[in-house]
């Protein structure tokens, strides 16, 4: 069946009646139906409106004044607008380059031309005229016109970027030397040898100073006035040499690093928390010793485990412990050189997530492992990093993660991306290194690098050396002291930079505005010294023969005073002397309790006076009881014998001679 479907979307006639069957069409809607079709008749065909019937009625309402109603909707093309829209933004663009492009190259010629002369320009200008009334052909396109401005203006832009260039660079080392805090500095005393190991609480509290004379002093900022002494000074290590010191993450115990096999771990006040364990020097596999064998050089703790803490010694050996288990190390790192023997980590230190242990080498290389992995080949190696046989002193990784900064004997300074390990970026020569222990290391934005020089031959003064990380520029210097520079911290919360110098003494760089707390707290506080009692002398004039009233006592022997302060109980300060009343344990007046009244009003008012016989005591009764016997006597009054006493009259005869009854 060929039956055409046809959809209708409405029921739209022109007339308000209702047409007759005749002018109808049948159109099917919908989908169509089941089952034979029924007509419908209430369907009216579509008219089309043609043009001229829209201006027919549009004429007709007019006349008939209805213009204002049934008003047709605006329509708007989108795609138009758009177009519209991103023409006007461009041409305005164009006409906002032109302009400023037209202002440059104006004034370049208005300074040119105020050098001339007005009678100059007339004929310049009467000439223009004359090539502008004879010009013949088509005029120049704009658009040349504008290039043309372009390329004349792109020089003198070229000329003013180059100076620009250079001004930005002046601009950039002048905020970098800004963002140094060294407007003031104070200074601190360790002691008379060289102070080789330096560290700051993350807090900014204290900090800690090892010297090679075996001291370690603790700085307390906040207690300190300006006279900047320490509050504790103790030996550690007894008679080693202090290498190197760090506080935790937490700032509760410090890392004491020194020359001898064993790591110590103090607590915030210099007491001891736990010991590593000495290993067995005569075993040749590090493996199977459970401590280091030889003397340590340095080590950090983990960045963000605060019990995790890492060694590297002489003996060829980088080992990772745990805070309470120090019986025996967690990790062993075995360091080798090229040919595969033992080569011996001067530095270490772990990156700033905590992913990656580097160490460096005394033949010059720089090895790296990746925590998470096994420690058996390193990930990450770089043979020829500095001079073999020279330490390398210190590594320092930036704030970031992704640079690496290294100092070493060879009196370099080098800096390193860790993407591209091959070669670094910039190299710092010349940068004498007396002590093992000088390091380096990153401002808290990783703008600057910082590192100390020691004296050499015809140098007076140590100086601190400022670097730019992105040019490698010298920003700046700061003169320190008539001696080698060796630990510089730079302090990310405090602001400050310490600086620990071959003299023994530590100083303190900060900024009035720009640094917070620290030694500013010591400075403002002055030093109260201790008012001492003036006492007078008198000599003492002897007088013998003078008056009692006007006679001095003669001093006594100290003996003699001593037994005589003995007897004062006040200068002898004698206890109080224990209770003697009360009974049972309670403390009481006579008569207080019942016993006592008892024993005072009836045991005690027949009391018999000592120097009494008792025997006449007891006769002075007999009478008594013989006339009035009460309890005894009536019941033995049948079978009582006669009692018999002794007579007075034999008293003065012997004992041996009585009669025995």
């Amino acid at each position: 069946m060929n039956m055409k479907k046809t959809i209708t979307f409405g029921k739209i006639s022109k007339n308000l009646t209702r047409q007759t069957a005749e002018n109808t069409e049948f159109v099917n809607s919908g989908f169509g139906t089941f089952g034979k079709k029924s007509l419908e008749t209430n369907i009216t065909k579509m008219n089309e409106i043609k043009p001229e019937d829209e201006e027919e009625s549009q004429s007709l309402k007019e006349v008939m004044g209805i213009t204002g109603f049934g008003k047709k909707a605006k329509s708007f093309d989108v795609q138009e607008m758009l177009e519209n829209i991103t023409k006007t933004i461009n041409s305005n663009k164009a006409t906002a380059e032109q302009i400023k492009l037209v202002e440059k190259a104006s004034k370049i010629q208005s300074s040119e031309e105020e050098d001339e002369d007005t009678d100059n320009n007339d004929i310049d200008n009467n000439i223009d005229n004359e090539e502008d009334n004879d010009f013949i052909g088509p005029p120049i396109p704009s658009k040349l016109q504008i290039s043309n401005d372009l390329e004349e203006t792109s020089e003198v832009k070229d000329n003013d970027d180059n100076e620009s260039d250079q001004d930005s660079d002046i601009e950039e080392e002048l905020q970098l030397r800004d963002k140094i805090p060294c407007s003031h500095e104070v200074t601190m005393t360790h002691g008379t040898k060289a102070v080789t190991a330096i560290a700051a609480d993350p807090s900014g509290a204290r900090l800690a100073s090892g010297s090679i004379d075996y001291d370690l002093c603790f700085w307390d900022f906040a207690g300190m006035d300006s006279s900047m002494r320490s509050f504790r000074t103790l030996q550690p290590c007894e008679n080693h040499p202090i290498k190197c010191l760090q506080y935790s993450m937490t700032g509760d115990v410090i890392l004491v690093i020194s020359g001898s096999a064993q790591a110590k771990v103090l607590d915030r006040d210099g007491f001891e928390k736990c010991e590593t364990v000495k290993g067995d020097q005569y075993i040749t596999d590090m493996a199977r010793t459970k401590g280091h064998t030889a003397g340590l050089n340095s080590g950090c703790w983990h960045p963000f485990t605060k019990e995790e803490y890492l060694t590297c010694s002489q003996d060829s050996t980088c080992r990772i412990w745990i805070l309470y288990r120090p019986r025996a190390h967690k990790y062993l790192i075995k360091c080798r050189a090229q040919n595969g023997v033992k080569t011996i980590p001067t530095s270490c230190g772990y990156s700033r997530e905590g992913n990656v242990v580097a160490c460096g080498c005394i033949d010059g290389s720089i090895q790296m492992w990746d925590h998470r992995k096994n420690f058996v080949n390193p990930s990450l190696i770089q043979r020829n990093a500095h001079a073999q046989g020279a330490e390398i002193s210190s590594i320092s990784f930036s704030y970031l993660g992704f640079m690496l900064a290294t100092r070493s004997c060879d009196d370099t300074l080098k800096l390193w991306d860790l993407r591209t390990f091959k070669t670094p970026i910039f190299e710092a020569k010349n940068l004498y290194s007396r002590y093992d222990t000088t390091d380096c290391m990153f401002n808290p934005d990783d703008s600057v690098l910082i590192t100390g020089e020691s004296l050499s031959k015809g140098q007076n003064i140590g100086r601190i050396l400022f670097y730019d990380t992105k040019t490698f520029d010298l920003i700046n210097e700061i003169s320190v002291t008539n001696s080698h520079v060796i630990k510089t911290l730079w302090h990310p919360k405090l602001n400050q930079i310490f600086v620990g110098c071959g003299n023994g003494i530590v100083k303190v760089y900060y900024d009035s505005k720009k640094s917070l707390r620290g030694a500013k707290l010591c400075v403002v506080k002055t030093h109260l010294k201790q008012k001492h009692i003036e006492v007078m002398s008198t000599q003492q004039i002897i007088t013998p023969h003078a008056l009692p009233l006007f006679r001095q006592d003669r001093p006594k022997s100290v003996r003699k005073q001593m037994e005589k302060d003995r007897l004062d109980p006040v200068k002898s300060r004698r206890p109080d002397l224990p209770i003697t009343s009360g009974q049972g344990g309670r403390v009481a007046s006579s008569g207080g309790t019942l016993s006592s009244y008892v024993i005072r009003n009836l045991g005690l008012s027949k009391r018999i006076e000592d120097d009494q016989d008792p025997r006449e005591a007891i006769l002075k009764y007999a009478k008594v009881a013989e006339e009035n016997p009460y309890w005894i006597a009536p019941a033995y009054k049948k079978t009582q014998p006669q009692t018999i006493f002794q007579t007075d009259e034999q008293d003065g005869a012997p004992s041996t001679k009585k009669q025995k009854t």
